[in-house]
């Protein structure tokens, strides 16, 4: 008899994260023993658009889909409502299915998971993610000049101490987060796993592409063939450094005119049009499509290279950009900063070019490299194996569960 797990999410399995980051795993351990039932919330438009895909993904794997409505007003007020519902759903499914442990997603999962834990003795997995009540403040969604952000940072940083002492085992994206807690007193010997953001590498692979495929593509975008291209894949602004990669953009153009950049976002284009005048850049160098993750491939392929400055504040020494790892399978050479694990792995593998410096000189340096790079696309693709392999990324989550232990 597979052993009954409870997967609480935050997030929406009809985010593109929700696809790329739950799914795949759980498809996989589903096949180890384990029954899983994902408890998320979800957008409601999101919901509305992507339910029925979603649906097929976890009844051809057997999972169990609970989605919950997100809601976002009242502020505060309708995070407090979502956290109850979250708790009492958690608990009415434990009832029904007596679950064996819970894996939660981040801090406010983790939340009910502790609950779990302390009322029905069910052990839960604190999968972190990131230094999430650092990120609310590095991204001024918590500003610590207001009492009552104040006062949610410091009650998670708390909590996040008793997540890391009651889980059964915790879960990082990288070294780098592992390092920085066993350096906070009496967390010297904190058990910690490693399990980066993965990538289905079947999935993104260059070799499913056509060069038909691209081509029409690239008539679609109205680029021409003899175009080179720079790609961004993911949301503007945050923690994102669009200013910033908008200036690289406008210098790469005036040493070589005959580049395109193309940003794949769910965002709302308008958001990028005023940035793009204030620099400069003509309209016409600038294309903005959303695209599904089915379809990412294809649309990945069309780049020389891709681009992502991410700023990097301390709860970015816990990030593992999901892009990466796709571009890599993909072959593409990644244009980045140093975050996490990610400035060790490409000066290591020599698969892509690190900007250290957001200014002219640096921008400069990077512009020079990419003229001279040649690594092949397949030796990038290999690479991303040894790294961002998704089926690596399940047998570790696998030898973490056969870890956890029943609560006695």
């Amino acid at each position: 008899m597979k052993k009954q797990v409870l997967y609480i999410s935050y997030d929406g399995m009809t985010d593109p994260l929700g696809q790329s980051q739950v799914l795949p795993y759980l498809a996989g351990l589903s096949k180890s023993g384990y029954e899983f039932t994902i408890l998320s919330f979800e957008k409601k438009a999101r919901l509305e658009s992507e339910k029925n895909t979603i649906q097929q993904i976890v009844d051809k794997a057997g999972i169990r889909w609970v989605p919950l409505t997100f809601t976002s007003r009242p502020p505060f007020i309708s995070k407090l409502y979502d956290k109850l519902r979250m708790r009492r759903t958690a608990v009415q499914l434990h009832k029904q299915f007596n679950f064996y442990m819970t894996h939660c997603r981040s801090y406010i999962s983790a939340e009910a998971g502790f609950y779990l834990k302390q009322h029905y003795k069910v052990p839960f997995l604190f999968d972190m993610r990131g230094f999430w009540p650092d990120e609310r403040v590095d991204n001024k969604q918590w500003p610590q000049h207001n009492i009552l952000f104040r006062y949610l940072y410091q009650s998670y940083k708390r909590k996040e101490i008793i997540f890391l002492k009651e889980a059964a085992a915790v879960v990082a994206l990288t070294q780098a987060a592992k390092t920085e807690m066993q350096s906070w007193p009496a967390f010297g010997k904190l058990d910690v796993d490693i399990i980066p953001c993965c990538a289905d590498l079947q999935h993104f692979d260059f070799h499913n592409v056509t060069s038909s495929q691209t081509s029409e593509l690239k008539r679609t975008l109205n680029i021409s063939p003899s175009s080179r291209v720079i790609t961004y894949l993911g949301s503007f602004g945050g923690p994102y450094m669009t200013a910033e990669m908008l200036a690289f953009f406008k210098q790469l153009l005036a040493s070589d005119p005959n580049y395109i950049m193309v940003f794949y976002s769910k965002d709302d284009p308008d958001m990028l049009v005023s940035e793009v005048e204030q620099h400069g850049i003509p309209a016409d160098k600038i294309r903005v499509q959303y695209v599904k993750r089915n379809e990412l491939p294809v649309y990945l392929s069309i780049s020389d290279f891709s681009l992502f400055f991410i700023r990097n504040t301390y709860s970015k020494i816990a990030s593992s950009p999901t892009k990466h790892a796709e571009l890599m399978g993909m072959g593409i050479p990644a244009i980045c900063n140093a975050i996490g694990d990610t400035g060790h792995i490409v000066s290591t593998t020599q698969t892509g070019i690190l900007i250290d410096q957001f200014d002219e000189a640096g921008y400069a340096k990077a512009i020079e490299q990419m003229a001279a790079f040649n690594m092949p696309k397949e030796l990038i693709r290999k690479t991303a194996f040894d790294y961002f392999n998704l089926e690596s990324g399940i047998q570790k989550y696998f030898t973490v569960y056969k870890k956890i232990k029943p609560v006695l």
